[in-house]
């Protein structure tokens, strides 16, 4: 039993040590402002006359699904936007509204990302946990000069008609796309919304970014204890 002990130990210590360097930051309204994926829906549509004829098309579709559900017709008109494509053809579209999104002024968070910046000079493992779409949020990372950063995001898979999606990395999934990474436990965690509420919580410090009073109370409330609130622009 004490040889047991003994093994187990180190094992422990190293899980722990690891987790204590461990910060994980949402994407969209934390380092990013706006929707990144949906802004680059709106450049694919913008730029595709296949895209819009077929939402033309679909659109009893999508409106139906919209009766039910704004995520089901979001995804529907997902689906549409990405008809016919394949990976190479996707990066291609992604490189498109990056080379864009990376020029616009203010498009990125300033305080957000010198945050980030700060933790990895103190030696932090960033992870970026995000309901965008992987490729996309690490190519936009990429190209204002964080290519390392680790990112977990949702994912897209191959149909017969054109890219789908596969999974939708929001709420509870979050934690459950960390764990299925081995990470099990993270010393800091910024987010925006009631959306990261799950991430939060199991950090042991828990930053919400410009949340209103409102806001804060509800996450407080979700959490069972206090949260830290930051102003970024």
């Amino acid at each position: 039993m004490f040889t047991g002990d003994k093994t187990a130990a180190p094992e422990h210590t190293g899980a722990e040590a690891r987790a204590s360097r461990i910060v994980v930051f949402d994407f969209d309204g934390v380092l990013f402002h706006g929707d990144s994926f949906s802004m680059f829906m709106r450049h694919r549509f913008k730029h595709s006359l296949l895209s819009k004829l077929l939402a033309l098309l679909t659109m009893p579709w999508w409106l139906l699904c919209l009766v039910f559900s704004r995520w089901w017709a979001a995804r529907a008109l997902v689906h549409v936007a990405l008809f016919g494509m394949g990976q190479k053809r996707y990066q291609q579209a992604v490189d498109a509204f990056v080379d864009q999104a990376v020029r616009r002024p203010r498009q990125f968070c300033r305080d957000g990302l010198q945050t980030l910046r700060k933790h990895v000079a103190d030696g932090d493992e960033v992870i970026v946990v995000t309901g965008c779409e992987q490729t996309l949020a690490a190519r936009l990372l990429s190209q204002i000069g964080l290519p390392d950063i680790g990112v977990i995001g949702s994912q897209l898979k191959p149909g017969w008609s054109g890219l789908r999606i596969s999974l939708h990395n929001v709420g509870r999934r979050k934690v459950q796309s960390l764990v299925g990474k081995g990470v099990k436990s993270w010393r800091v965690a910024y987010g925006d919304s009631m959306l990261d509420a799950q991430m939060l919580k199991q950090a042991h410090e828990a930053v919400l970014v410009n949340g209103s009073p409102k806001l804060c109370k509800r996450m407080e409330r979700a959490l069972g204890r206090t949260v830290a609130r930051v102003d970024w622009y």
